[in-house]
């Protein structure tokens, strides 16, 4: 009996050991610490899933739980092609086991940056496959083996003890029970071979039963089915390539349960601003879009009937540099090197900028000629969008210089080696500015986002007005309900 129990727990260890996390430190800054943990890569082709961590030296407040925090995990896919990502998960923890918060983001794909969090991410686990999943498989199949044979050395001992009383389990064996010498070692030893295959293989081949009694069907459906959830390989095609397809094969980590019905109908067309892929029609395009119809917190919104009140001035810490500008089917975007945002004690990165015409939001019912949209992210996920209004009047030299710069093809990017812009310069003089919570403003839609509106708007030419027309006639949003949100306005 003694055997079968220390058997019993011998057969678990590998499980316990397999699963946790190898977290790998690939960068240590002033007040953070970035993780990779090494057995979580998936790959597929040019995308990779992996699991990395920020590990904060001070706690930071959780804005929805109102909870301390001082570690953020998340999943991401990372398009080692494209240099884009787009993270699925995201956990926020008090320390190393108690979790605060967790949630599933249905976002975008963004570009990763040069220099950013993301970037350090990306450049690990894009890294040749030499040093991917093989390597890591070896390692992972060198703890298991010593692991084994320090269990198969721990059974000789004990069974080494146990034949000396010999008597003692052949009355047993009298009495009906059964010898533990035949007994014993075969049940281990499959359970162990089976745990090692386990061990080693990512897909499912008929998971062993968690107790020495023979499982039995409704346990291994259970199981079988949680394995295909998180460890689906299938990659989740990008919106501008094509469709995703309908069902749960292509959500891999994110198991999407919505109806799928919509997204079947409309497989076939890609979201838009007008026609059969406008903006009515943008939930029932893909069921990962169905923020865009159900959502209570939407952007863009008419900003009014704010409250006025003395609101933290925006400190942008933006940077001359070179940029890479892009023509992607929705509108004119540009990225440029170091430059972010710090508002409440919480730095933001700048992803990207673009341009809308006419301007999405409107101000007291009025709308502008157009709009450009800075998008920033900070460590713990969250998207900022600095919103800078543009009105018809005096030439602008810093839209002009993109303009000089206008790929001639859509999705050809241009990155011009020695032209430089400074963002500084489309900014407003007057760095007052409208806040509330909203969405991106294009699929899916997500919530969360911190719009910052600045008060003055900047001038641009009527022909550079004309220029973006000549590509973009109407891509913006239509304004969604304000549902009372609060709005702040700077006096």
């Amino acid at each position: 009996m003694r055997l079968l129990i220390i058997a019993s727990l011998l057969v678990a260890l590998p499980f316990g050991v397999s699963a946790a996390p190898a977290w790998q430190t690939i960068s240590s800054e002033p007040g953070k610490r970035i993780e990779l943990n090494r057995t979580s890569l998936k790959r597929d082709g040019n995308t990779v899933e992996a699991q990395g961590r920020v590990v904060l030296e001070k706690e930071l407040v959780d804005g929805r739980s109102g909870a301390p925090y001082r570690v953020i995990e998340a999943i991401t896919r990372y398009d080692c092609t494209t240099r884009s990502a787009n993270t699925i998960k995201r956990i926020f923890k008090k320390n190393e086991n108690d979790v605060v918060r967790e949630e599933d983001i249905k976002g975008t794909e963004l570009p990763v940056r040069t220099g950013t969090l993301d970037d350090k991410v990306l450049r690990e686990v894009c890294r040749p496959p030499k040093e991917g999943a093989a390597e890591i498989a070896q390692k992972a199949n060198e703890a298991a083996g010593q692991l084994k044979a320090a269990n198969e050395a721990m059974l000789k001992k004990e069974m080494a003890k146990a034949e000396k009383p010999e008597a003692v389990k052949a009355s047993d064996a009298a009495h009906g029970a059964a010898p533990p010498k035949e007994s014993a070692i075969p049940s281990i030893r499959p359970n162990l071979k089976a745990a090692m295959e386990s061990a080693k293989e990512t897909a499912p081949p008929a998971p062993p039963p968690p107790a020495p009694t023979p499982a039995p069907p409704k346990v291994a459906a259970p199981k079988a089915a949680t394995v295909v959830v998180h460890t689906s390989q299938a990659p989740t095609p990008k919106p501008k390539k094509a469709p995703r397809p309908q069902g749960n094969q292509s959500d891999g980590y994110m198991l999407e349960l919505a109806h799928s019905e919509p997204a079947i109908q409309h497989a076939h067309i890609h979201w838009d601003y007008e026609g059969a892929g406008g903006p009515e029609n943008w939930a029932k395009l893909d069921q990962n879009n169905k923020t865009c119809a159900i959502g209570q917190r939407q952007s863009p919104i008419d900003i009014k009937d704010g409250i006025k009140v003395d609101l933290e001035p925006i400190k942008f810490n933006y940077q001359p540099s070179t940029f890479r500008i892009i023509d992607n089917g929705h509108t004119v975007q540009v990225e440029v090197g170091e430059s972010s945002i710090s508002l409440t004690g919480k730095t933001y990165e700048l992803v990207q900028f673009h341009f809308h015409r006419p301007s999405e939001e409107k101000v007291n019912g009025q709308r502008f000629d157009m709009v450009a949209h800075l998008v920033h992210k900070a460590d713990d996920g969250q998207l900022a969008v600095v919103a800078v209004l543009l009105e018809r009047g005096t030439e602008n030299a810093f839209i002009q210089t993109l303009w000089n710069n206008m790929p001639l093809e859509k999705n050809l990017p241009v990155a011009p080696p020695s032209t430089t812009i400074d963002l500084n310069t489309l900014l407003p003089t007057s760095r007052n500015y409208y806040t509330y919570m909203g969405s991106l403003t294009t699929p899916p839609c997500s919530e969360g986002v911190l719009w910052l509106v600045m008060k003055q708007p900047a001038q641009v030419s009527a022909d550079q007005i004309n220029i973006f027309s000549r590509l973009y006639k109407n891509n913006a949003r239509p304004i969604q309900p304000s549902g009372g949100r609060l709005i702040k306005e700077g006096r």
